[in-house]
């Protein structure tokens, strides 16, 4: 155990003069679960770069402890895991490798296969059971949960639980709850450390927030009140201090000592109740700092002459000859909102495309209404190049509205002039469903929308779901996202 010091931490990219962290200081001990929290492009894959030392910054970072950093970088995906795994840690017992993956329930005989023919869980799972084994090490988990299951997140959640001496990114509040005893929050002004899990640091803020938002009104109204009488007060001392020259209707001269003392007694009284209001003015300043503000967010979806939009009856799908899922019979009905669940590999997201009309192999029955508009967002990011307007002249939405969304979601100026391949996968996300917020559509289609998109928005989304009920079919693995907004769960398994 040992205590892991940050102290007047600045950093800023070369070639950039907006500072991603500014005279920040902070303490956690080593021996904390640490769930790291911050809105998409606060700089949470920086702090644990900087922690690795991969940056140059000015401050002074603290530990007597190694950091090793999660997900590794794999460059031949093709060799056999078990080779892989010495490649990075050649000194682990195979014994523990294999104790540690019946933890994570996976079956050793994947470390025989070659890497990239296991499943996105899988290969998280076993780079994790050897991140474990690595002795006095501080680990640094950056969104181990994108494109992981609902079953194998409570899995790793529940391993990690047992762990300790971490720091993890993840936006998943149900995974955060449960496996972390200590948020680290990036906040707009300042890092904060907070004993207990999201939902106890949630609450706390919003209590915060609230505390200040008050105070902050309360302080308006006594500025201007204290404004008021400080000039009335003047006032009063200028008109009191003019009558010392002034002549009595019995001819004898005021008594101007007495009339200069009650002036200047009264400009005292100004003055103190002037210092007043600049106390109240410069306490003012330091609130609302770091309250993160949501706009909300707006859809108007195409009305469909019909009730029905789609329906499948009895669809199978290949890949080659391999059934991937069979049996697949559902409609999607205007106001619909339908959470498609199943396990990694179970066909979720070939179900999404062959809606969108993409070439799938499948047999069975599958009914589109006549000229139906659909609105889609895939998994994959990977595409997004070039400047925003480009992408908004290339797609056919209106920049102007396109803009205001992003701008609703978090974008700051200077992204809007950056090429869309420098932006976090957080960002990227949020250009395609800010995309698909601009289409004229009567049915929107998204896969796995909230991959690395933090808290605040998935919430901003959330309340724009179940605000405007837009005809929606989607798949996520965020659990809180899928009980507050789907009204219809169709499960597939795999086959």
């Amino acid at each position: 155990m040992s205590l892991i010091n940050v102290s007047n931490l600045t950093f800023a990219y070369d070639g950039t003069y907006d500072n991603v962290f500014e005279n920040v200081s902070f303490q956690i001990d080593s021996a904390w679960r640490l769930g790291l929290v911050a809105r998409n492009g606060r700089g949470k894959t920086t702090l644990l770069n900087l922690l690795c030392e991969k940056y140059e910054y000015s401050g002074n970072i603290s530990s007597s402890v190694q950091y090793e950093y999660f997900p590794y970088f794999i460059e031949d995906k093709s060799i056999d895991t078990i080779d892989i795994l010495k490649h990075i840690y050649k000194d682990f017992e195979l014994w523990e490798l294999i104790r540690e993956l019946s933890y994570l329930e996976v079956c050793d005989d994947v470390l025989y296969r070659p890497f990239n023919t296991l499943s996105n869980g899988e290969q998280t799972k076993v780079l994790l059971a050897l991140l474990f084994l690595k002795e006095n090490s501080f680990l640094l988990i950056d969104e181990p949960t994108n494109h992981l299951d609902i079953g194998a997140r409570e899995t790793v959640s529940n391993y990690l639980k047992t762990k300790k001496g971490f720091i993890l990114v993840s936006h998943d509040r149900n995974f955060l709850d449960n496996c972390v005893d200590h948020i680290l929050a990036i906040n707009k002004a300042r890092i904060e450390v907070q004993k207990g899990n999201f939902s106890s640091w949630k609450t706390n803020k919003e209590l915060a927030d609230n505390y200040e938002l008050a105070r902050n009104e309360k302080l308006k109204k006594d500025i201007s009140r204290l404004k008021e009488a400080s000039q009335r007060t003047a006032a009063w001392s200028d008109k009191v201090e003019k009558t010392k020259y002034a002549t009595k209707n019995s001819g004898l001269r005021p008594d101007r000592g007495y009339i200069g003392h009650k002036a200047a007694k009264m400009m005292k009284q100004s003055k103190s109740i002037e210092a007043r209001m600049h106390d109240a003015i410069d306490d003012k300043t330091k609130l609302l700092k770091n309250i993160e503000t949501t706009d909300e967010l707006k859809i108007s979806q195409l009305a469909y002459h019909s009730k029905n939009l789609v329906s499948l009856n009895k669809v199978n799908i290949f890949y080659d000859s391999n059934c991937v899922c069979e049996n697949i019979s559902f409609e999607i009905n205007a106001t619909d909102r339908i959470a498609l669940c199943g396990k990694n590999g179970s066909g979720k997201s070939s179900i999404l495309k062959l809606i969108c009309g993409e070439q799938i192999k499948y047999s069975g029955e599958v009914r589109k209404g006549s000229n139906i508009k659909i609105s889609y967002v895939s998994q994959d990011t990977s595409f997004l190049q070039g400047k925003l307007s480009d992408f908004a002249k290339q797609r056919q939405i209106d920049q102007s509205l396109f803009y205001a969304i992003l701008n609703k979601l978090d974008f700051t100026k200077i992204q809007f002039e950056k090429d869309m391949k420098s932006f976090s996968e957080g960002q990227k996300k949020k250009a395609l469903i800010a995309m698909s917020l601009c289409e004229k559509a009567h049915l929107h289609i998204w896969d796995e929308p909230l991959n690395f998109i933090d808290v605040f928005c998935r919430i901003q989304i959330e309340q724009l779901l179940l605000t405007y009920r837009p005809t929606i079919l989607f798949v996520e693995h965020d659990r809180c996202f899928i009980a507050d907004i789907a009204d219809k769960i169709i499960n597939i398994d795999l086959k």
